[in-house]
C-alpha cells in the first residue's frame, strides 16, 4: 500500500510494507526516541525496558513497517483480539511528526477494520499527544489510571 499526503510543501510518498529481521533492533531504537518525553514526564523511562519490551512481544505478522520516501520512518502494529483488533506499536520517527502520514496511515488502518466490522482498541499514555490523534480518528476513552489511557473505536465512527 502507498500513498502520498502534502507536509510542509512537499509531498510525501508513505508506504507499509512487512518488516524484516532486522527491522527490529531499528524499531527498538525508534520506540525508546518517541517514548522517553511522556515516559520521562511520568517518572517511568528505563533505558533498557523501553527496548526489551517491544522486542519481546514483537509481531512480524501483524505489524508494518512505515515508509516515507523509502526510508524507514515508524511502524504500527494491529493485532487481533478477543474484542476487536489492538492498535499497537504505532511509532513514527520525530522528523515525520506533523506532517500527516501518521494520520493517513491510521485513517487506512480504520478502514480495514471498517470493513471487517471490528473495534479498534489502544493504550496510550497519560498526557500524550498521541491521545488528540485518537481522538481526532474517533477513539473515546474507555478506561485510565495515572499512567495509562484506553481507548477503543467502534466500526463506522466518524474521525
Amino acid at each position: 500500500m502507498e500513498d502520498r499526503v502534502k507536509a510542509g510543501g512537499t509531498r510525501a510518498t508513505w508506504a507499509l510494507r512487512p518488516p524484516k529481521p532486522e527491522d527490529v533492533e531499528t524499531i527498538a531504537e525508534l520506540r525508546a526516541t518517541v517514548m522517553r518525553p511522556d515516559l520521562e514526564r511520568l517518572g517511568r523511562f528505563d533505558e533498557h525496558r523501553v527496548r526489551q519490551r517491544l522486542r519481546d512481544s514483537f509481531s512480524p505478522e501483524h505489524t508494518s513497517i512505515i515508509e516515507i520516501d523509502r526510508e524507514l520512518a515508524g511502524c504500527v502494529t494491529l493485532r487481533p483480539g478477543e474484542d476487536g483488533q489492538w492498535l499497537e506499536y504505532f511509532y513514527l520517527a520525530p522528523h515525520h511528526q506533523g506532517r500527516g502520514v501518521g494520520s493517513a496511515v491510521l485513517r487506512t488502518l480504520l478502514a480495514r477494520t471498517d470493513t471487517q466490522g471490528v473495534s479498534v482498541r489502544l493504550q496510550a499514555l497519560q498526557g500524550s499527544a498521541a491521545q488528540r490523534l485518537y481522538e481526532r480518528h474517533g477513539f473515546e476513552v474507555e478506561s485510565q489510571d495515572p499512567i495509562d489511557v484506553y481507548m477503543v473505536r467502534r466500526p463506522g465512527v466518524p474521525g
